[in-house]
């Protein structure tokens, strides 16, 4: 397979940085990506800890990551949101930014609606809690897909990586906020691991829904991209049915993955033990993904929507890529894709209630987590940066994935040592600057793959893609440690990585020379 073929370089001099530092777009890329910074963790790692303080047992907080699985199937309804008009605001206010304020306003509602939500109080508001994070999840999704659209439409190619840089540094900032933020609020107005407080948590997730007013004042002052308008949306009636396709195959999916589910806890399939249970509960994904996947085709060819207008939005930038790259080489490079981040995020998913399991306080876990392992994060990913500019894009992938696996093994470490902070800033400052590596690399691994006419599409897909399979395993992280312990736990994420590097070494050697 040859290398994908490089896009020609700016010849044009640089701009001074005083004009790029007073050039409005950066700042409204910053405080765009604080918005889409601050949802993540509200229903990650932060939420994670508000159930545990409040008695909900460990399987089940895990299985909340779920909820941010709809960053990870963001793919689906991507081409909708660049493509269907919303009643009302789209004429006022362009396309993306009228989409970018439904989604935050979305994000608003969904924050305030856990926020008055005890999970505490029984099944049903446990229920309810689930209820909000799915929609924030999906909220937030929505949202990321519309600033990386904005983003492209804003500014030349050559103005990219400034503009990248500042949504990342408000992204960045965003999670600060909705990590160490949110858990020094909680704890400061008293809520404690033995000592619950649904009112400190609820105030607190009340202040992060009073920051989003960041990303919706900048939505209202920016202005809408020119290609926005000139690519106008077609009649509204071909893209409700195509929406309507869109909500049966949801539908289809859900009622598929719940019966499933009922299924399997009546046939005893939890109790069969992590491995088993893990199994099952992937053959109900992949099964409960299918039939929605056929569901949407057998609607379309029934005419419920134009084959062209489905072919056009959802097949076509898929196609666009296998032609481009091979069926076999397009398959490895997925493969890569999907796995790539497997062992940072089905650790991630667990990390705070570990640290808390462990002996340290929220404000132990803010402090090294959530404010000093974003900082080295930060330093991480420059240093990804600079060294996928001078090794190649596949080497530096590699040494990414090697790093990520072995800073694994630190917390076995630490789960042996006990609470000693020296050693959880160690083990932090490890997996961020890991973490930021890999991360580094691996975005420039996508942009090598990304095709400029389906870039929203396309980039939508991988970076769904991306973190698919690893949440999902996440989400038995729980159960996996009630089996194994965690330093076995944490090895095995470690293990998990191994495949990664045999996958990473057999693409770059496919790939040209002048590719690794």
């Amino acid at each position: 397979m040859s290398a994908p073929p490089a896009r020609p370089a700016d010849s044009s001099p640089p701009a001074p940085w005083w004009r790029v530092l007073w050039d409005w777009r950066v700042p409204a890329m910053a405080a765009l990506g604080f918005s889409a910074g601050l949802p993540l963790l509200l229903i990650f790692s932060s939420l994670s800890l508000w159930l545990g303080e409040a008695g909900v047992e460990r399987r089940a907080v895990t299985f909340f990551s779920w909820a941010a699985l709809a960053y990870s199937f963001k793919f689906v309804w991507a081409p909708l949101v660049d493509r269907l008009p919303l009643p009302g605001l789209t004429a006022r206010l362009g396309r993306r930014r009228a989409w970018l304020l439904a989604a935050q306003v979305g994000v608003v509602v969904a924050i305030l609606g856990m926020a008055s939500t005890d999970p505490a109080a029984g099944p049903a508001a446990l229920v309810r809690m689930a209820g909000f994070a799915v929609l924030l999840g999906f909220m937030s999704a929505t949202q990321d897909i519309v600033i990386d659209a904005y983003r492209i439409e804003i500014a030349a190619p050559e103005q990219q990586g400034v503009l990248s840089s500042a949504y990342i540094a408000g992204y960045r900032i965003g999670m600060v906020v909705a990590g160490a933020g949110v858990l020094f609020l909680a704890a400061a107005w008293g809520s404690t691991k033995g000592g619950y407080d649904y009112g400190a948590w609820a105030a607190a997730y009340a202040v992060a829904a009073l920051a989003m007013v960041t990303g919706l004042v900048t939505t209202a002052l920016v202005p809408e991209p020119r290609l926005s308008d000139a690519e106008a949306p077609a009649p509204a009636g071909e893209h409700a049915r195509l929406l309507a396709v869109f909500a049966l195959a949801v539908a289809a999916f859900v009622g598929v993955f719940w019966s499933l589910g009922a299924a399997g806890t009546a046939l005893g399939a939890g109790a069969l033990g992590p491995l088993p249970t893990l199994g099952w509960e992937g053959v109900r994904l992949a099964v409960a993904l299918g039939v929605a996947f056929v569901t949407g085709g057998l609607l379309v060819r029934a005419g419920v929507a134009s084959r062209v207008a489905a072919r056009q939005t959802w097949v076509e930038p898929v196609r666009a890529f296998f032609v481009r790259h091979g069926w076999a080489d397009a398959a490895l490079l997925l493969a890569v894709i999907g796995l790539y981040r497997i062992s940072d995020i089905v650790l991630g998913v667990i990390s705070n209630v570990f640290y808390q399991d462990l002996g340290f306080s929220k404000p132990d876990i803010a402090t090294a987590v959530k404010t000093f392992g974003v900082i080295v994060s930060i330093a991480g990913g420059f240093l990804g940066g600079i060294l996928a500019t001078r090794m190649g894009v596949m080497r530096s992938l590699w040494w990414g994935a090697v790093l990520s696996a072995l800073t694994n093994l630190g917390f076995v470490a630490l789960a042996l040592a006990g609470p000693q902070r020296p050693f959880l800033y160690a083990v932090v400052a490890a997996d961020n600057l890991a973490a930021g590596f890999a991360s580094a690399a691996f975005v420039a691994f996508l942009s090598s793959l990304t095709q400029v006419r389906f870039t929203a599409v396309q980039y939508a897909i991988f970076s769904s893609l991306m973190t698919l399979l690893p949440k999902a395993l996440g989400g038995y992280s729980g159960g996996m440690v009630d089996a194994l312990g965690y330093p076995g736990f944490f090895v095995l994420t470690s293990v998990l990585g191994v495949p990664v590097l045999l996958l990473v070494t057999w693409a770059g050697r496919r790939l040209a020379p002048d590719a690794r």
